[in-house]
């Protein structure tokens, strides 16, 4: 076995459920290339055996496998990143394996290139686990209640415009239609699972009770803002912690996915749409609350405006959204609640773009 006391080895790692990849590089040179079996344990010995007269230090990308091997890799003494996928450069050639990718993770990491994302702790993991579940079940929900409207669209039972929410009451209303048999039989199944699911969300809803009360002082924060509930609060709480892991605005945006894209050449800037990483939970969370903000808060109102003139609500409503976050993360910095500047009344040219915005929904709903 080759001696490396004194030298760094920089370990990529493509992470599979079954294997892992992996390319070592020293000096810039690439000194092994292997597959092994995903087990911790046996990656962590192969290392040491292969590298352990040197430093190693090791990365792959975040994703499915979480961070249990990260935190196996630093309890045995290897430094790790887990790095964001999206800040890894990408190539333009057609070629996707395995062994290349662990070799564009090692580079990267010998340039100096890869940044760690936050790692939680495995209590707030735990607790993320509950939310996520959350929002699974509440989209199952709705896929269900959508299934359910379109079985009764096609034997013209209700409208194709019907606005109706979907809710224990509505569903229990369903046995009074009359039917044929094969439609009665599907449509009962398909009220059973919702209302499975719903009872399963006010379980999930209880245990978000426990969790918040262990959490208060994060909770109380994030409540603090107009248009955040007890659940929003739970998920932006477990998701972004106090949002003090962000050294300023820009990582948070860039996290959020609230950062334009550029694409710019020569004296020309040009800069597109949002990047939308991160969970896109997260952005709608933030987005619903800004119109609810944008309603109480004259700052923020008038904000909106000017920007809603000039390049239109879309866009007015993500600006508004990134200034909440950021006012959020102020408010942890400073150990203050975000208190709104109360609006008294609003204002004529704000009117007039509410009203323009629900002429364009009946609009589309129209059509």
């Amino acid at each position: 076995m080759k001696n490396y006391t004194g030298k760094t080895i920089f370990v990529g790692m493509d992470v599979h459920k079954k294997t892992y990849s992996v390319t070592a590089i020293c000096e810039g040179i690439i000194i092994k290339r292997d597959t092994l079996k995903a087990e911790p344990r046996a990656l962590i010995s192969y290392l040491k055996k292969q590298f352990g007269s040197g430093k190693i230090k090791t990365a792959y990308e975040a994703g499915f496998c979480g961070f249990h091997l990260h935190r196996a890799l630093e309890t045995a003494g290897i430094e790790n990143i887990v790095a964001h996928a999206a800040g890894i450069e990408t190539s333009n050639s057609r070629v996707k394996t395995d062994k290349r990718d662990s070799l564009k993770i090692a580079q990267h990491l010998y340039e100096g290139k890869l940044r760690n994302v936050h790692i939680p702790t495995p209590e707030r993991e735990d607790f993320r686990t509950v939310t996520r579940l959350r929002d699974t079940f509440c989209r199952e929900r709705s896929r269900i209640g959508n299934q359910i409207k379109s079985q009764l669209f096609l034997q013209g039972l209700i409208p194709a415009d019907n606005k109706k929410k979907v809710s224990r009451a509505w569903i229990k209303s369903l046995s009074k239609l009359e039917m044929m048999p094969g439609l009665k039989f599907a449509i009962e199944l398909f009220a059973k699972t919702w209302l499975e699911f719903d009872d399963k969300i006010k379980d999930i809803d209880l245990e978000l009770a426990k969790q918040a009360a262990k959490d208060s002082a994060i909770d109380t924060v994030y409540q603090a803002v107009s248009g955040i509930g007890p659940t929003n609060a739970r998920v932006l709480a477990n998701e972004l912690e106090d949002l003090q892991q962000f050294k300023n605005e820009g990582q948070l945006f860039c996290y959020i996915g609230f950062t334009p894209s550029e694409h710019s050449s020569g004296e020309h800037t040009r800069q597109g749409h949002i990047t939308k990483q991160g969970k896109p939970l997260l952005r709608k969370i933030l987005v619903q609350s800004a119109w609810v903000a944008i309603r109480y808060d004259k700052c923020l109102q008038a904000i909106y405006e000017r920007i809603a003139a000039k390049s239109g609500a879309k866009r007015a409503i993500v600006a508004i959204a990134r200034r909440l976050i950021g006012r959020i993360r102020a408010c942890f910095r400073t150990g203050k609640l975000y208190e709104a500047q109360k609006v008294e009344r609003p204002t004529l040219r704000f009117r007039k773009i509410l009203e323009s915005k629900k002429h364009c929904k009946k609009t589309e709903l129209a059509a």
